[in-house]
Parts: C-alpha cells; structure tokens; sequence
C-alpha cells in the first residue's frame, strides 16, 4: 500500500506530541531498562519508529498510548537484546480486580529505584509502571502492553505485591567505586570547565571528537565541538562535580546558587587514550536524571 505523506500541520503537530510526552515516556523507558541513560537510548530509538511510522498508522485517537506503545515495544526489543528478558506473557488469565492502592503504597512504588524495578518480570513492571507510576488507567496498560484485561489485572497484582516485599528488604549491593585513573582525567577535566579554562579542554579533545547535545543536536570533529565550549562559557548556571551515575565515571552538573539542591543533569565522557573521544551533555534533557542513582 502506498504512503500519503502526513500534511506539514499533522507533522507539526506530530513533534508538539513528541516534545510535550518525552518526559514522561523517559519515565517508562528508564524504569523498564534499569537505567536512565539506556532509558533515553530506548526512547530515542522509539521516536525514531514513531517518525518513520506516522505517515502510515491512518487516524490516530489516542496518540498517547499509541507512542507508548511504541516505547513499550522498543524496550522489550532493548530487553531481549540484553538478554535479561523473562517471560514476556503470563498464561495464565486470572479474573482478579486490580486492587486499588492507598497512598502510602502508591508513593512507595512511584519512589522504588530503577534496580528495584528490574528484579521484577517484564510483564509486572510494564503494567506497575504504567498504572501506578505513569497513571493510565487499566485499558490504557491493556492496550500498551497488548495483554487482556485479567492477564494485566494479574501482573499488576503481582507486580505491586513484589515490590512491596521488596521494599523491605536490605539493600546489601557493594557500592560502585571510581577507578584512579578514571578519578584523575575526569577530575582535570572538571577542574578546567570551572575555571573557565575551555582554551585547556579543547587540548584535552581528540581531532575526531563528538558530541551528542542530547535533545537538541549532534557535532562531529574538534573544529564544530569547540564552539559548545564557547556557549558554556556565557553562561553561569552550573559547576561542575566528577561522580559515578549508575555505577558509570561521570560529571554532575549543580546550579551554584541552589546551594544543597541535587545535580540538574549530568555529562558522560568517552576516552580515546588521554584524549576525550566523545561527550554527551543532558542539559537540554534535564527529565533524564530523575529517578539516577549517583553519589560523587
């Protein structure tokens, strides 16, 4: 079948969509995955689809969930890649109502850490995270997840039953530790980037460096990545902090006059010898770091 191309107001409106719901569709992602960082691989992977897809899914009435479906599936798709996947279809159909949760509950599970999430089976923690993080309502799981009504009412129930045992019990995990070396040219870096200093960092960058301005652009090459320093250095909303993120060597970016306030985003570097390779910046995807576990 041929493709009509979406007019220019259907696309624009397209992009509303996806501006307004990317958030929250992170929400899902990063919870789903056990990560914020694979959370926003995975969403970016899923926009992608929704794009590429648009022109050809005819009348959209309800493109929320038609967007979560894509995510949904795009995570599963992450999921078995990783192979960390369990069973992804409960057999069984059991007629139980979804029972609703009090306040307590509904905060501790919209407040469960991403490892949490992830000592769950699939099908449990889509339909937690969608009803009782996300708040759709049971349809809605239904038709993200493409389950029927008693095999969600099931998951859900099981799912919340978990993590309630879950959140009882100690978390005996060995901390995360930063390596040295990793501590000593990430600790230069930052050092350079507060003092202004961009003349010394753009030393510290290979000929063929990129950088990934999450949600907003991409550069390739010394000459093109040099200008982002040259935007840094208008500005005074950040300082910057080496840390470990999800267990990974990265640099916590805090608003210096919000004394006490947690990191607003964060930066990942990538090494190629002593040269920084790679840089991804989440300052224009700031919704990425909730719910990440960090300690510096």
């Amino acid at each position: 079948m041929k493709e009509i191309p979406a007019s220019p107001a259907a696309i624009a409106d397209l992009n509303g969509l996806l501006v307004s719901m990317r958030p929250k569709l992170h929400r899902y992602c990063a919870r789903m995955t056990g990560s914020v960082i694979d959370g926003e691989d995975v969403l970016q992977d899923a926009l992608i689809k929704a794009v590429e897809s648009f022109a050809s899914a005819g009348p959209l009435h309800h493109p929320e969930g038609w967007l979560f479906r894509i995510a949904h599936n795009t995570a599963l798709d992450f999921l078995r890649r990783r192979n960390r996947s369990q069973a992804l279809h409960s057999g069984e159909e059991v007629d139980m109502i979804a029972d609703p949760v009090d306040a307590v509950t509904s905060r501790q599970i919209a407040g469960a850490s991403l490892r949490t999430f992830m000592r769950l089976p699939v099908a449990q923690r889509s339909s937690v995270i969608l009803m009782d993080v996300l708040g759709c309502s049971l349809r809605e799981v239904c038709d993200v997840m493409d389950f029927s009504l008693p095999a969600v009412k099931a998951a859900l129930h099981r799912g919340r039953a978990q993590l309630r045992e879950l959140a009882d019990a100690p978390d005996d995990s060995a901390p995360a530790q930063m390596s040295q070396a990793d501590r000593d040219r990430l600790g230069a870096y930052v050092a350079r980037f507060n003092a202004r200093d961009f003349d010394a960092i753009r030393a510290m960058i290979s000929e063929d460096v990129r950088l990934e301005l999450v949600n907003k652009l991409r550069l390739d090459g010394k000459a093109e990545v040099s200008r982002y320093f040259g935007n840094y250095s208008k500005v005074t909303d950040w300082h910057l902090v080496p840390g470990l993120l999800e267990g990974r060597p990265a640099i916590l970016v805090f608003d210096p006059n919000q004394m006490g306030a947690p990191p607003k985003y964060f930066m990942l570097l990538q090494w190629s010898a002593d040269k920084v390779a790679a840089i991804r910046d989440f300052r224009h995807a700031a919704y990425v770091i909730d719910g990440a576990e960090y300690s510096m």
